[in-house]
């Protein structure tokens, strides 16, 4: 991904910094198929699949050559939490936040929280 563009994207989304490597990213990208630097840069999907499972979900994988890696399964008590072929949604392409319940973004946004960058 072009750095301009790469720019522009983190202006619409706050980034997480992780607390191992210092890198920068947001919780979304483990959903979007060009998230992570287009799979370029420090993939974090697991980890943000990993506080999902912490809470009892059962995520599932799927890595997008050549791209990211994504989340493209989330399921708890027999309920699919992610898309369907006709919902209007696409797996990889759309926002997160648009298709999620809220209990599932309260999940990660308390696991990854959003900094205040302006007051």
């Amino acid at each position: 991904m072009g750095e301009r563009k790469q720019n522009e994207r983190n202006k619409k989304m706050a980034l997480y910094k992780c607390k191992c490597c210092g890198n920068s990213y947001h919780w979304r990208e483990a959903f979007a198929k060009f998230g992570h630097e287009d799979g370029d840069g420090q993939i974090q999907t697991l980890r943000v699949g990993h506080a999902l499972q912490k809470a009892g979900y059962r995520v599932s994988y799927l890595w997008w050559r050549p791209h990211n890696t994504i989340i493209f399964s989330i399921r708890k008590n027999g309920i699919e939490y992610m898309p369907s072929k006709n919902s209007g949604y696409y797996i990889g392409y759309s926002d997160p936040i648009e298709y999620l319940p809220v209990n599932i973004l309260k999940i990660l946004e308390k696991e990854f929280p959003t900094p205040i960058l302006f007051r």
